[in-house]
């Protein structure tokens, strides 16, 4: 700064910052003359940085030790702690300087001198943590000296002279934690004091003359029921409970004199029990009392009246019905000396001059100035007067002086020290990182500092932080940061990352420039593909996408002439093979078709499973023929319709037709013949002038008649082949009515569909997964205890029932899994009968062997505490979310922040900070037998009070940073 410390902040254009021993210089240079130079000055000493004298630092703005008498002006909107400890302010006016300060939460009004605070005086300070109002002059505590504290969490009262708590006096502090009234001179607390302080968790009552008597009753139960009071509050009087805590006195021993009212904080005068009062009359008459009640004393006599013309009502009143017996007598003024109150005329009663100071200080005592040393005197209803003695002065009138260091003149934690040879002398023992008399300067630790590499230095109490430039780090910026290691290289694509003193350089990989090799290189503005083909960027070169016929890594070989097989298109992985001058498609098992473009047989191996037709034509006149192989006994093989359905089962190897109008009879007809051998049988199935007729191998008929009147197909209901839909399994459907005797689905092969001889294809229906394409293998084999599934390659197998194996399904299973037939995948035991395929990535239905969606290598990562990526490469890997490790982000380590009170213990006695402290909390796994622990500590100083009303300073280690590191 080329400027001295008092010209910070002039004429500022230009923002420079500037750290010079706690100060914040913000210079510039300017022209010395002229109207530009008057209108900079203006402009800049309209916005004061910091109240005068006191001294701003982020954010805190220390006002201390200026023996100021009130709270400057000007202080900055962003302030979060102010100091006006150790000042002359006697008064908190109610000036809402609070109300600009939004982010103020801690204000420090120790060792002042106040004995007022107005109400409203903290309006605006809802933001505010903690209040410190210790060594004041405070004698009463009422609620509206809060009012605006919404906020507060620990309240400082410590050494004042506050005599009683009235049971609104901290009404609105709902949010107080810590509240210390140690050190005053408490008497008694109402009942309900602390009843609004809901969240009170530390309560400081030591160091009072508590009055134990009746008013104090309800404390004693109330502290044993709260364990939140800071050791033992001990009762002063009466003597007999002198020294013993609060807590361990009976109930019993909790008594008043008559005449003290229980809710009050001061003995006020009561009608006596016996007797009723009006106003100033006690009318005791027909009460039959054997003894004078105590009341207020029956005569004025034996007192020094002053009879002036301010005593006249009195004589008037004691004259009106003889109230005085006659002898009062006056003791002045001159000429009244001796004169009855109630013989003495009116006119005797008069007034000159100036009244004597002590025939007033006997009604005001405090006229009498009985306060010495400086000490203030107040009016006190129960000990007639008060003093409010200075920090250097003790006893009821102030008299016994105190040694120096009860004002505590050494700030920042220093240690006020007596001299032996004059008490009023002091000295204080600084703490590290502090000196000057009163410890109030802060030791510039930065004049010999390490900091390397062109780091700024900061500095603190005892010690100093680097501030390091980029890509440098460690306590003095001595190390170099690996700005190379995974997560901090910018270098794309797999290039390489090379540390400079510049900071990353990369190289990049072939096909990719820029730097940090992110831009993937255009190979196909320089292609030679020939023959119009596409030119496809890849990396590190390009390929040619070909037209129809052209070959060639450029495109370059025109196409071949075409044979027969290259036009016929044979679907469903069907060979073409060339005959007779034709091209002729050889399907697979279970399609048709010229091109096998159908789907004609398929084999339901599930015991749920269906095919559903719908658009189906030429209802209701029908004519279906299927071929059906079969071991089972029962089996749905055609449904339509709903309540009034009509359907095609198997009924112990025979084939049942039934029709169940709803409103009326039901029919039902039976093939004769058996069908379930494991052979192929054509059912045929004709529906034509309201009769059905039943035909099995092109055998005789069985005729279904008389259905006239009702429709025999319904045309706008779907048809379902092997099974029943889901909707028709209903309470009304028709599984509970008598026409269907088995609900169960078909277990076999069904092929070759005619519905009015058109050819049905299957690819083209809605399929539940269980049903599988191919039926003629499946002719060659018997499954005792399964059902058969054909395979291409192997031929035929069969498919088990749960609990059984073998060839033929014919050995009980001793593990489900044992014989299972996931086709592409792994058998997963649900019981000891059953079990499910969890198909491979391609792969999917209920054996797996249906092709599925294309292969995602992030299936297989389930990133717990992040998402999975794809690397160039195509291999998968998780992306974790800050705080958590490992190769499925599964390993957490992470520091949760907290802020509190820090506490310890000394011995038996709990200490806690006096303001809250921030710090963070380990917690997590680590990977390879690594700890979640503390990563980075920090050290501060802090202020400690303890239970037992000490205090000291002492250093903490706190965690400001987890990871995990080697366990200890």
């Amino acid at each position: 700064c080329p400027y001295g410390i008092g010209q910070c902040g002039s004429r500022v254009t230009d923002k420079v910052q500037f750290f010079f021993k706690g100060y914040l210089c913000v210079c510039v240079c300017y022209v010395s003359s002229g109207t530009e130079d008057t209108r900079l000055n203006n402009e800049c000493n309209s916005d004061p940085v910091c109240p005068p004298k006191c001294r701003c630092e982020s954010n805190v703005v220390d006002c201390s030790n200026l023996r100021i008498n009130k709270i400057p002006e000007h202080i900055p909107a962003s302030t979060t702690e102010l100091r006006l400890n150790n000042n002359e302010i006697t008064t908190l006016e109610a000036t809402g300087v609070f109300k600009a300060l939004s982010q103020l939460n801690n204000i420090n009004l120790s060792n002042n001198k106040i004995t007022e605070i107005e109400d409203g005086a903290f309006e605006g300070a809802g933001s505010v943590n903690e209040l410190h109002l210790t060594a004041n002059q405070l004698d009463s505590v009422r609620s509206g000296m809060f009012k605006g504290l919404e906020g507060l969490r620990m309240l400082m009262l410590r050494n004042n002279k506050i005599s009683c708590i009235h049971n609104n006096s901290f009404t609105g502090l709902h949010n107080v934690r810590l509240l210390s009234l140690y050190d005053n001179q408490l008497t008694t607390i109402t009942p309900g004091a602390f009843d609004t302080l809901q969240t009170l968790s530390t309560l400081n009552l030591l160091a009072n003359s508590f009055n134990c008597d009746c008013r104090l009753a309800w404390l004693g139960d109330w502290l044993r029921s709260r364990k939140i009071v800071t050791g033992n509050p001990r009762c002063q009087r009466p003597s007999f409970l002198k020294e013993i805590p609060l807590q361990d006195v009976a109930l019993p021993d909790f008594r008043c004199e008559e005449g003290v009212e229980e809710m009050s904080c001061v003995p006020r005068p009561q009608c006596p029990s016996e007797c009723t009062c009006l106003e100033t009359v006690v009318r005791c008459s027909n009460k039959h009392l054997r003894a004078l009640p105590k009341v207020p004393p029956q005569a004025i006599g034996a007192n020094p009246l002053y009879c002036d013309c301010r005593l006249l009502w009195l004589s008037d009143w004691v004259k009106t019905g003889y109230k005085e017996p006659g002898i009062a007598r006056c003791a002045g003024p001159t000429g009244m000396e001796g004169k009855l109150l109630l013989t003495t005329p009116a006119k005797k009663f008069e007034c000159h001059g100036e009244v004597d100071s002590g025939v007033l200080a006997k009604c005001n005592p405090c006229l009498s100035s009985p306060c010495v040393n400086q000490g203030i005197c107040h009016s006190d209803l129960a000990e007639i007067y008060r003093c409010s003695c200075p920090p250097e002065f003790k006893g009821r009138n102030c008299e016994t002086s105190l040694n120096a260091c009860v004002s505590s003149p050494c700030v920042n934690g220093g240690t006020c020290q007596l001299d032996e040879e004059e008490e009023a002398a002091y000295s204080c023992a600084c703490p590290l990182g502090f000196d000057g008399p009163t410890c109030l300067t802060n030791i510039d630790d930065c004049e010999d500092n390490d900091c390397g590499n062109g780091a700024a230095c900061i500095d603190g109490v005892n010690h100093y932080t680097c501030l390091c430039p980029l890509y440098y780090t460690g306590e003095v910026c001595e190390e170099m940061e690996d700005v190379c290691a995974p997560g901090l290289s910018p270098c794309q694509h797999q290039s390489t990352c090379l540390i400079t003193s510049t900071g990353p350089q990369c190289v990049c990989s072939p096909g990719y420039v820029g730097d940090d090799c992110s831009v993937d290189y255009d190979d196909c503005e320089e292609n030679h593909c020939q023959n119009r083909a596409q030119c496809v960027d890849q990396l590190n070169g390009y390929s040619c996408s070909c037209p129809d016929g052209y070959s060639g890594q450029l495109c370059e070989v025109p196409p071949s002439p075409r044979s027969l097989c290259d036009l016929a298109d044979c679907q469903n992985g069907a060979l073409c093979v060339e005959r007779a001058g034709r091209a002729l498609c050889q399907c697979l098992p279970g399609f048709g078709g010229p091109r096998c473009e159908k789907l004609v047989s398929v084999n339901f191996v599930d015991r749920d499973s269906y095919l559903l037709l719908s658009d189906l034509k030429n209802w209701p006149q029908a004519n279906i023929t299927l071929q059906v192989s079969t071991a089972e006994e029962n089996g749905i093989l055609l449904y339509n319709g709903d309540n009034d359905h009509i359907a095609v089962e198997m009924y112990q190897g025979h084939v049942k037709v039934s029709y169940d109008p709803g409103s009326q009879p039901g029919h039902a007809i039976y093939s004769t013949e058996t069908i379930n051998d494991g052979q192929f049988h054509t059912v045929e199935l004709v529906t034509f002038d309201q009769m059905v007729n039943l035909s099995i191998d092109g055998g005789l008929p069985t005729t279904m008649d008389s259905l006239r009147g009702v429709r025999t197909l319904n045309g706008e209901a779907p048809l379902y082949v092997g099974g029943r839909g889901p909707f028709q399994n209903t309470p009304t459907s028709s599984s509970a009515l008598w026409q269907i005797q088995n609900g169960s689905s078909f277990h076999g092969c069904i092929q070759n569909l005619y519905i009015n001889n058109e050819l049905q294809d299957f690819t083209k229906t809605q399929m539940k997964p269980g049903v599988v394409p191919g039926c003629e293998p499946c002719r060659k084999i018997y499954c005792l205890h399964g059902i058969c599934q054909p395979d291409g390659a192997q031929g035929p197998v069969c498919h088990c029932q749960p609990g059984w194996s073998g060839p033929h399904c014919d050995q009980p299973a001793a593990n489900p899994c044992q014989g299972s037939k996931c086709v592409h995948g792994k058998c997963i035991p649900l019981d000891l009968q059953s079990y499910r395929c969890e198909c491979v990535e391609g792969y999917r239905g209920a054996l797996c062997n249906q092709d599925g969606e294309l292969f995602n290598p992030c299936r297989s990562h389930n990133c717990k505490h992040g998402r999975c990526q794809m690397s160039d490469t195509g291999d998968a890997y998780c992306h974790c979310e800050a705080g958590y490790t490992g190769e499925l982000c599964d390993s957490e380590c992470r520091g949760e922040p907290v802020r509190d009170f820090y506490q310890v213990q000394r011995g038996y006695t709990i200490c806690q900070t006096t303001r809250m402290v921030s710090w963070v909390e380990c917690s997590g796994t680590c990977d390879s037998g690594a700890c979640c622990a503390s990563q980075r500590m920090k050290h501060r100083k802090y202020t400690f009070e303890c239970s037992d009303g000490r205090s000291f300073s002492e250093e903490v280690e706190k965690t400001i940073k987890c990871g995990c590191v080697g366990c200890m």
